[in-house]
């Protein structure tokens, strides 16, 4: 059984953290030891969020060393590329194209990284990069909350897993009046990555 590190982040609200807590439970029913653990910043001022995820036949610590996540999952842009040394080389990323302007650009007139650069930097470091429109795919649900469920239905697939594996899930985790519009966004983003493939 391959051990897999999951490295998660995002800004405040984006719900990373409901993110992580789906994947770890997804390994532990599919019979993974499964660690978590969580690195709140100024996330209710919208800053940076993280999550460390692992599975394994046996995980004695959930954090992750650097250079050692095997999949990135980020739901910011740019802070896929603050994050990216924590991916082992040619490791997988899953970026939601969407930016949130960070307040030390606000403040310090500094410039938000236009795609391109952000892409070149990604892929100094892996090629296997999927830019997901989460928020897009969300905003045509009517709900920008679910964005996060996008994400891992593309996540789901590009793992080669069973959309029931992780629907069994999730319905554990929403609220039941919120789960129809959960599943809907994961099936979305499932189906955005098959139809790139």
């Amino acid at each position: 059984m391959k051990a897999i590190n999951f490295l998660l982040t995002g800004v405040g609200g984006q719900g990373t953290l409901l993110a992580s807590n789906v994947i770890a439970e997804v390994g532990l029913s599919n019979g993974y030891d499964a660690k978590k653990a969580e690195v709140h910043g100024m996330s209710q001022r919208g800053g940076s969020v993280v999550s460390h995820v692992r599975w394994g036949k046996e995980v004695f610590s959930p954090l992750i060393s650097e250079g050692e996540a095997d999949v990135l999952i980020s739901f910011e842009k740019l802070e896929t590329v603050r994050f990216i040394d924590w991916l082992r080389p040619d490791g997988l990323v899953i970026v939601n194209d969407y930016c949130i302007i960070p307040l030390s650009v606000t403040t310090s007139g500094s410039i938000y990284p236009q795609d391109e650069e952000l892409n070149a930097l990604i892929t100094q470091r892996s090629k296997k990069v999927h830019w997901i429109n989460g928020i897009e795919i969300a905003e045509k649900l009517e709900n920008t909350k679910v964005a996060n469920m996008v994400i891992l239905g593309a996540l789901s697939f590009l793992l080669d897993m069973k959309a029931e594996e992780w629907l069994n899930v999730i319905q554990r985790y929403v609220p039941p009046k919120t789960l129809d519009i959960n599943i809907r966004a994961f099936n979305a983003g499932r189906k955005t990555v098959t139809s790139l493939n």
